[in-house]
């Protein structure tokens, strides 16, 4: 797996038209918090019981075949890492993880978006 930082991430999928931008955080998240504009959501486990989504590879399988290739985003992106492992396991090729996910890391108040990530580099998103 390839770490991309976000700015390297929105360059990569703007090259490569064929790669498939997967957010993989839970569907609230997804909708409620915002997305990268582009990405696809597929849960790597969710609300209410944070289990790992047993369907998130073949989830995966049928919007891309395995050579093609696949970004994903999280949070903070560390269920982008397991889920990006799970993917490789799967035959998947050429994976990648955006690093610092959609919202970045808490600062020392608790709150994200405000040390890094895809909005915090005011990158391209929208809220459902």
């Amino acid at each position: 797996m390839k770490h991309l930082k976000p700015p390297d991430a929105l360059a990569f999928l703007r090259t490569n038209p064929q790669a498939l931008f997967i957010d993989c955080r839970a569907r609230a998240e997804y909708l409620y918090v915002g997305h990268p504009i582009g990405a696809q959501h597929v849960a790597w486990n969710d609300v209410p019981d944070w289990e790992i989504n047993p369907h998130f590879v073949g989830q995966v399988k049928e919007l891309a075949s395995v050579d093609r290739p696949v970004v994903l985003i999280c949070r903070a992106g560390n269920r982008s890492i397991s889920a990006g492992q799970a993917l490789e396991r799967a035959g998947f090729t050429e994976v990648y993880n955006v690093l610092d996910g959609f919202e970045g890391p808490l600062d020392e108040h608790h709150r994200r978006s405000g040390i890094a990530g895809w909005r915090k580099e005011g990158l391209p998103w929208e809220q459902s």
